[in-house]
């Protein structure tokens, strides 16, 4: 593509432009407010100049990337463009006008693309002469930074646009993976459990916004936590693609919106544009959130002398085994004639005297009352965090000493309230959940999806690659027991899923 156009000069939109721009290609701007339309030219020399400054760019090169910019007052100025790509704000109607006066004044064989997020690239193409020119292509914020981009088939979109889209989008150096049409098309459909399930355990009080977000970050290796990264994209913008992808799924239970998140939104706490969020950060605008700093983890090591008995054949089981004998303690698969300093049980095996249970099959009041519970994910080689809990029948030597095998393995070890699971087992098999649900229907393959993960929204590790580091086992036993105790359909379990783990198979294979 040696001409390519974009219509809107926002964020997103002057992103799009830098990157066609920075890829070869002649770049016509076009917005339909003047000032808008100026303001996203400096954007983009703000953003080469930075590059510049950094040592990213050559002086040179800024220049010739400024030189290949076009504004452009009329959208029949976009006339010689071979792709426009639509970044308009998401309102359907808007979008649709747009696409009919697009139409009218580009070839037949401009390829027509919308960088929507949530709104059916179908329906946008209904209303378009020649709808197979019309497909999807979804840039993530900041678009000249991440480095994923979906190319979206709408039913009637061609090969031959499909095609062209992808060479756009590898033009600028992204990875392009393909997406359905459907509801949050690949990566905001399997991302959606991040922030809705941390909602709910905010709401069933399991776990407070620091915490969740802490355990997100030091358990889980995010970047963010959920409520952190709410703040950051708006909860109002959140919000309302919890809302748009419940209405598109007719009802689907595991988008139901939160009630919580609605309050906020109702109450004008917004996030960070407005002060005030989940967290406070005093003034509009300002970064800098009153949040608890994280802890500084423990030495590991310690266990010298003291016997752990670690039951169980989950590969949470196993690295747990291998990373105490590491830190010193005299590690056994079973009981023997010695009475055991703690028996940690992964597989539910009984055992007398201080003892603490795997919480993957169910809450510890329902699994062993008088036992200490506690959830880890594998790779624990990638955690800096335990998650503990108790009952009001927890024998308090078991806490204790699970408190101080968790320091031992230098973890730093966070209390909360008793659930199946707990908080990152949550979070994380419900993503893996969706990605089957996804996969299963023929919407994505395994690499696309992981690679959606973890270049689209940052995250440490695709829901694929975490299923196979935990087991499917471990993950269909916590989403069970939610569903068991619950009784929400919102945790019944995919069927790929479930069919996967009773053979030992992978979601990969």
């Amino acid at each position: 593509m040696q001409t390519i156009g974009v219509i809107g000069a926002g964020t997103m939109g002057a992103g799009i432009a830098q990157l066609a721009a920075q890829s070869g290609a002649t770049t016509m701007l076009y917005d339909a407010f003047p000032a808008g339309l100026l303001k996203g030219v400096a954007h983009i020399e703000s953003a080469l100049a930075r590059q510049v400054e950094r040592g990213r760019l050559a002086a040179e090169e800024s220049e010739l990337i400024r030189g290949r910019i076009n504004p452009v007052d009329t959208l029949a100025q976009l006339a010689p463009c071979e792709i426009v790509i639509e970044a308009a704000p998401e309102r359907l109607e808007l979008k649709l006008e747009l696409f009919t006066q697009l139409a009218a004044v580009v070839s037949e064989q401009c390829v027509i693309a919308t960088n929507t997020s949530s709104l059916s690239v179908t329906e946008i193409a209904a209303g378009v002469p020649i709808p197979g020119r019309v497909v999807g292509l979804h840039f993530f914020n900041p678009a000249p930074v991440m480095k994923l981009v979906e190319v979206v088939a709408g039913e009637e979109s061609s090969p031959a646009a499909l095609a062209s889209a992808r060479a756009v989008g590898e033009a600028m150096g992204k990875r392009v993976i393909d997406a359905a049409d459907v509801a949050g098309f690949l990566v905001n459909r399997c991302n959606r459990p991040f922030s809705l399930e941390a909602l709910r355990l905010l709401e069933e009080r399991v776990a407070t916004t620091d915490q969740i977000d802490r355990i997100a970050r030091l358990g889980g290796g995010f970047r963010m936590g959920p409520f952190e990264l709410m703040d950051l994209i708006g909860i109002e913008t959140n919000h309302a693609v919890a809302e748009s992808l419940y209405r598109a799924s007719y009802g689907e239970p595991r988008y139901q919106p939160s009630a919580i998140q609605a309050r906020m939104v109702a109450s004008g706490k917004l996030g960070r544009k407005t002060g005030r969020g989940w967290y406070d950060y005093g003034e509009p605008g300002s970064t800098s959130a009153q949040r608890t700093v994280d802890p500084e983890l423990p030495t590991a090591g310690g266990g010298e002398g003291r016997l752990l008995v670690v039951t169980g054949t989950l590969p949470v089981a196993r690295e747990l085994a291998a990373a105490a004998a590491a830190a010193g303690f005299t590690v056994a698969t079973e009981a023997s004639g010695s009475e055991p300093w703690l028996t940690v049980s992964c597989d539910g095996t009984p055992a007398d005297g201080p003892r603490a249970r795997l919480l993957h099959d169910g809450s510890l009041h329902q699994l062993d009352p008088g036992a200490a519970g506690f959830h880890l994910l594998a790779p624990l080689a990638a955690t800096k965090l335990i998650e503990v809990t108790a009952t009001a029948l927890t024998d308090p030597v078991a806490s204790d000493r699970l408190a101080q095998l968790g320091a031992a393995l230098g973890l730093h070890v966070e209390p909360v309230n008793d659930a199946p699971g707990l908080v990152l087992g949550r979070i994380v098999c419900q993503l893996i959940n969706e990605a089957a649900f996804l996969i299963g229907a023929g919407n994505g393959n395994p690499a696309d999806v992981d690679a959606g993960l973890e270049l689209g929204v940052n995250h440490p590790r695709g829901p694929v690659a975490w299923s196979q580091a935990l087991s499917l086992a471990h993950v269909v036993a916590v989403l069970d027991a939610l569903h068991r105790e619950s009784g929400e359909p919102r945790y019944r379990v995919a069927p790929l899923l479930r069919s996967r783990a009773a053979v030992g198979a992978s979601l990969g294979t």
